[in-house]
């Protein structure tokens, strides 16, 4: 089989780079954190720039624990645009390689099958990843690394732990160079997939290095971890059958669709119905713009005194699939008042609809009434085409007007954090 060569592209603080470009200031220098001042002190910040770092200063620390001595500029998040400069890049990206080849990890981190352009462009790896991440900093002015390895894993972590000690921000590791610098290295969280839960239950048996765990007795391994001893064997001897085409080509057995929110201060029991009702009329929303319906739904509530009040969490199966409010409204209703302590704050909510499917597989219940869900399919239709043209808050139910009510705040935000725009 042909070896295949992989680049894994990270766009340094990412955030933070894009408002210092959008200030003409230069993120390895300059002091600035993306938080939501407008909270308390508490508040994570979402990213800090280099220039932070070097200084000491953790990446999603909270904004008291910034040492009150350092001078720093506090940028309100902008999700949106932090999107619109990711779509830029991607875009650069396909300058060089076909959408075909390029998996998006996440918002600042994509990994690129390069195998077949090397040739095309007389170009080693590491020169194609200089040759875009340059690009990258020309045009955008966002710093960026790059990790490359013979497959997935490696160029991850070539990324992650070899590329930040480079001075040209650039990483490379085959197998053999895995094994002869890295196999020793500690901590094993700094490895990609081995978090702190594996690696203190490893410490325990003595296992504190990758050379440890190719070394440990596989059975063992196996029954500590069952299936996924595969994946920490693979990866101990920086090996990884997936490729991209795999990941493109991969189907999960079932899907779902989940809207969470930890809230802004306690709600209290009726207060906390309020908002599973509206999440749920957003899922409900969200389901018939894609086009899907559900059989089932999940409901998850979590306490202010978490340590000390278990959380509460139950399912409720559906007697016919459907993506109508007029059906799930009520059922997570129902499911709310049946598992949620009243007596206890609420702080955390999360709605999963379950067994989700095409709505061109659905077939109504005998005993459905067909014509009223058609009624309230054709408003909830109106509702999106309302919201798609002049926003999402263009239109608005009653219960959105209540006190408590977080619909309208949520909507101008993208992922929990204000997108910038106005809804």
């Amino acid at each position: 089989m042909k070896e295949r060569l992989y680049l894994c592209i990270d766009l340094k603080s990412f955030y933070a780079s894009v408002e210092c470009a959008k200030r003409g200031l230069d993120a390895m220098t300059t002091n600035l954190v993306v938080a939501d001042m407008s909270r308390t002190e508490k508040t994570i910040c979402l990213a800090i720039t280099p220039a932070m770092k070097a200084l000491g200063v953790k990446n999603r620390c909270r904004i008291f624990e910034i040492p009150p001595h350092i001078k720093y500029i506090a940028a309100t998040p902008r999700m949106q645009l932090y999107i619109d400069y990711a779509a830029e890049i991607y875009s650069i990206y396909l300058k060089y390689v076909s959408k075909d080849d390029i998996h998006v990890y996440s918002i600042d981190e994509a990994f690129m099958d390069v195998t077949d352009y090397l040739a095309l462009y007389g170009l080693s790896a590491r020169e194609l990843g200089v040759k875009i991440i340059s690009e990258i900093y020309d045009t955008l002015q966002i710093h960026a690394t790059c990790g490359i390895g013979t497959n997935l894993y490696l160029a991850k972590v070539a990324l992650d732990i070899t590329a930040k000690h480079a001075p040209d921000f650039i990483g490379e590791l085959t197998p053999e160079s895995y094994q002869q610098t890295l196999w020793t290295h500690k901590p094993l969280t700094d490895f990609w997939r081995i978090g702190a839960g594996t690696a203190k239950k490893l410490a325990s048996y003595g296992i504190f290095t990758m050379e440890d765990i190719a070394k440990a007795d596989e059975d063992f391994l196996y029954h500590l971890f069952g299936i996924d001893a595969e994946l920490l064997i693979d990866h101990a001897y920086g090996q990884e059958p997936v490729t991209i085409a795999d990941i493109k080509t991969y189907k999960p057995g079932f899907n779902c669709l989940s809207s969470g929110q930890v809230l802004s201060c306690d709600y209290h029991f009726e207060d906390g119905k309020l908002i599973v009702k509206e999440m749920m009329d957003l899922l409900c929303l969200e389901l018939v713009e894609k086009h899907l319906v559900t059989s089932s739904l999940s409901l998850y509530v979590g306490y202010a005194n978490r340590l000390h009040v278990p959380s509460s969490h139950g399912q409720t199966a559906l007697d016919d699939a459907t993506n109508a409010d007029l059906l799930l409204i009520p059922a997570i209703t129902a499911l709310y008042e049946k598992i949620v302590k009243p007596q206890f704050p609420i702080k955390r909510v999360n709605i999963s609809c379950n067994n989700v499917k095409p709505e061109e597989y659905h077939q109504y219940h005998f005993f459905t009434d067909a014509a009223e869900l058609e009624k309230n399919r054709k408003m909830q239709e109106a509702v999106i085409n309302i919201k798609q043209k002049f926003g999402k808050n263009a239109i608005l139910k009653g219960m959105n007007l209540e006190e408590h009510a977080t619909t309208r705040e949520r909507n101008m935000q993208i992922g929990g954090h204000r997108s910038g725009e106005k809804a």
